[in-house]
């Protein structure tokens, strides 16, 4: 049925019959908001951990990594790994965020600026943000079924049969060195480019998969609230964990299978003889414009700066019992994502061997070799896979709900209905949740893949960035810096441009907003594996043979071309054509970019990567800049208010999660001895004993983790 077997659906079923078993569960013991959205704040370190690793790993995280992967080679990792550098700073914020003693992220902007209105603000735009992250999640699990449910080539269409051969000749002539290529067959690489021809058919609808998960996730969210959601976090990670691990010994056994021997080091020799040496440079391969060393670093940090500031990080933390619990289960939980990510890198470069002339689209490769790997088991392994992806993206989901939820019934709705019982609001959350995911589905089908959604959420919430950090570590920063950071850059990187893509009706077709990079072709130097030998006998034996002339041999030098193609300086989804031959703008436009190229600078001389650091780089400190300057000029926020917030912020959370006593009788100067710069507007704390060794722990683990990586990808070379 569907493409899967009867023990795979009987798996299925009883996964989310305990699914469902937890959130009924859970139900019985809420009496208020804070049980709901925050579990009564009672969760410990290993509940704390697992829902760390639940939050960070969606449905989009294996699929994600193995489509850049299998894409890329070996540096579309960073597609999931970016946050690695900034994961120290997690042991260093987590407590922050069990400090301020809030429900929702939205809470913090009402009690450091005293506006209901920037939390209501905030509570808006959070939820449209979250809204893409879960879409992610959405697409992802998609894909993931839609690849498990696949067709066999018997069961094609005459119109799938057609579109399947067209996808075949791209897989062709992508492999070849494009020097070697005539000018027809580079005319027909550039068009089967634009049509992008799908490689694989389903026997589900996409849509009715995202929907059906939709609708589970409401059911057993509303009923049981974070701690349903935990729960299943917990569920969920062991089993992504274990899948994951047992993926990678099927597909080695595959190539071994293929091309003959047995064992690891064996399978892993195969692959490095498989592929070509560009797969495996870590940092700057030619094949992945997206990912260079400067772009990683770029993106590193601009993540490191916005996710703390996302609604969905308030809960991990905000719902342990201390700020020990929270940093270390925040910590770990990270960490573990991490490693995770690596095996699961390393599994698409073996995915790529396998599969990369029998898949169209990248992002079905975790779904197909899912489906080829552990379909002959007949253990119900595909249909155990398919519903820890699913409750991947539950888990993700429920919790993005609750935030939301949260953030909505306490910034926005409260405010305009006063004066309800703790169970109206409750209910209030479980409606506002259900839209909320209803809007995320809906969203999902406003990109084409999933590195767009990752993009989109890496930079969206610098419209919050400085006002959170600003506020939460310089006292100066005022209501009014922070009111024109917020607007100014929500307007000038979002709003503006919408209404201008939606209403201005020849905008798409403007010829200076057409402009793209030059498009250009880089060599690289390699040592020639049994791909490089393959590939270059199919160019001598190929009509308009290569200039260079002569065989290679492994283990020769060789010098390769790849084909940098033009992209979009100015759209967000790059530029389509209709079908009249018309270029159009895709997605928003970047004005920001526009700006620049208008200023002189020539934009199209640079690199994408290039123009891309640039772009996070405006967006990132615009805001900042627009606050420090407007802060300056604007009077300072009432000190009682401030002196209330600071003293908060200074001193920790005990078990009870309670302040001191005295501390709510007079806030103010307490813990002022805390700080390094006491006599200033900065709250720089001292370094503990704790915060130092967990920090320098936290760094050395990023140095592992690495290593880890450059020894996996090695393997076998």
């Amino acid at each position: 049925m569907f493409g899967l077997s009867i023990i795979d659906i009987i798996v299925i079923v009883l996964y989310f019959v305990v699914i469902i078993w937890l959130g009924v569960r859970a139900s019985r013991r809420i009496k208020g908001e804070e049980d709901f959205f925050l579990g009564g704040r009672k969760f410990g370190k290993l509940t704390s951990t697992f829902a760390s690793f639940g939050q960070a790993t969606s449905a989009d995280g294996p699929a994600g990594v193995a489509t850049t992967t299998f894409t890329n080679g070996a540096s579309g990792i960073w597609s999931a790994l970016l946050m690695l550098f900034v994961t120290p700073l997690f042991w260093i914020t987590s407590p922050w965020l069990r400090r301020l003693r809030i429900i929702t992220m939205g809470d913090f902007f009402h009690e450091r600026y005293g506006s209901r209105l920037m939390s209501g603000a905030y509570a808006f735009i959070g939820t449209i943000g979250m809204m893409g992250l879960l879409s992610v999640g959405y697409m992802a699990v998609s894909k993931t079924a839609l690849a498990m449910t696949s067709k066999s080539a018997e069961e094609f269409t005459a119109e799938e049969g057609v579109e399947y051969s067209a996808f075949q000749r791209l897989q062709d002539l992508e492999d070849r060195d494009f020097e070697d290529l005539t000018e027809v067959e580079r005319s027909e690489l550039e068009e089967l480019r634009d049509t992008s021809p799908k490689g694989l058919f389903s026997h589900l609808n996409e849509h009715l998969v995202i929907w059906c998960i939709c609708i589970l996730v409401i059911v057993y969210t509303a009923l049981g609230g974070l701690e349903a959601a935990f729960y299943t976090d917990m569920l969920q990670g062991v089993f992504i964990i274990l899948l994951s691990v047992m993926l990678l010994p099927f597909a080695w056994a595959e190539v071994n299978a293929m091309f003959g021997g047995s064992g690891i080091m064996n399978a892993l020799g195969h692959i490095h003889s498989q592929l070509p040496e560009s797969y495996f440079d870590i940092f700057g391969s030619p094949l992945v414009m997206d990912f260079t060393w400067y772009y990683i670093a770029t993106v590193a940090l601009v993540s490191g700066i916005t996710v703390v500031v996302q609604p969905n990080q308030l809960v991990t933390a905000g719902a342990a019992k201390d700020e020990y619990t929270a940093r270390l289960g925040f910590v770990t939980g990270t960490f573990m994502k991490r490693i995770v990510t690596v095996l699961w890198g390393v599994f698409a470069l073996a995915a790529a061997v396998l599969f990369k002339d029998s898949l169209s689209n990248p992002d079905f490769v975790w779904g197909h070799a899912t489906k080829e790997l552990l379909g002959g088991v007949g253990l119900g392994l595909v249909g155990l896979m398919l519903a820890s992806m699913m409750a991947a993206l539950m888990s993700t989901a429920d919790c993005l709900m609750l935030t939301v939820s949260g953030l909505i019934v306490r910034c926005i709705y409260t405010p305009l209905f006063p004066n309800r019982s703790q169970l109206h609001y409750v209910w209030a959350g479980r409606i506002s949740g259900g839209v909320f995911l209803v809007g995320a589905a809906l969203a999902t089908t406003q990109f084409d893949n999933i590195l767009q959604v990752l993009k989109f959420i890496w930079e969206f919430f610098v419209i919050f960035a400085a006002a959170f950090w600003l506020g939460l570590k310089w006292r100066r920063a005022t209501r009014a810096g922070a009111w024109a950071s917020i607007v100014c850059t929500f307007a000038l990187f979002y709003f503006i441009p919408l209404i201008l893509a939606f209403f201005v009706s020849d905008i798409r077709e403007n010829e200076f907003l057409l402009k793209e990079t030059e498009g250009r072709i880089v060599e690289m130097q390699y040592t020639a594996s049994e791909a490089d030998v393959r590939e270059s006998e199919m160019a001598l034996a190929s009509e308009g043979e290569s200039s260079r002339g002569e065989l290679i041999e492994v283990g020769d030098r060789i010098n390769k071309s790849f084909l940098l193609p033009s992209r979009s300086l100015f759209w967000s989804k790059g530029i389509g054509t209709d079908d009249t031959g018309q270029a159009y703008g895709r997605g928003y436009p970047y004005l920001e970019m526009a700006l620049l190229d208008m200023a002189g600078f020539n934009l199209q001389a640079n690199s994408f990567a290039t123009n891309e650091t640039i772009r996070l780089l405006v967006r990132l400190l615009t805001p900042f800049g627009i606050l420090v300057v407007v802060s300056f000029f604007t009077r300072r926020d009432d000190e009682k208010m401030l002196m209330r917030f600071f003293a908060k912020m200074r001193n920790p959370v005990a078990s009870s999660g309670r302040v001191r006593t005295d501390l709510e009788e007079n806030p103010g100067g307490d813990g002022r001895d805390l700080l390094l710069f006491p006599d200033s507007d900065w709250e720089i704390y001292r370094w503990n004993r704790i915060d130092a060794v967990g920090f320098a722990a936290s760094c050395l683990m990023v140095l592992g983790v690495i290593g880890f990586l450059y020894f996996m990808v090695g393997l076998g070379g």
